[in-house]
């Protein structure tokens, strides 16, 4: 039961010879009992008190603002690295314009 099984190795033309192995026991399945209908039982609802929707709004409140203040700060991010890049770029261009006039 515990021991594994080496698989064979595949034949040069791919194809796989399995292992030998009769089967001795005899499996007898019995039929399962037919279902009993169980008296239907109602889920409980959920009810919303006044405390628990203003604990709703006010959590899903936070949720947007924090989702909107990682948004902008990336936003900003590449603003200012674009913006710095264009900086380096203009004086990147001045020194080279620079460099040919007076030689």
């Amino acid at each position: 039961m515990f021991r594994p099984k080496v698989p064979t190795n595949p034949t040069p033309t791919g194809l796989i010879v399995p292992l030998t192995a009769e089967s001795t026991a005899t499996v007898q399945h019995t039929p399962l009992p037919a279902p009993v209908a169980q008296a239907s039982t109602r889920r409980p609802t959920v009810q919303l008190t006044p405390g628990t929707a203003i604990a709703l709004v006010g959590g899903g409140t936070a949720v947007v603002l924090v989702v909107g203040t990682v948004l902008v700060s990336m936003l900003l991010a590449v603003a200012i690295s674009g913006v710095s890049v264009a900086v380096c770029a203009v004086v990147l261009r001045s020194l080279l314009a620079h460099g040919r006039t007076h030689r």
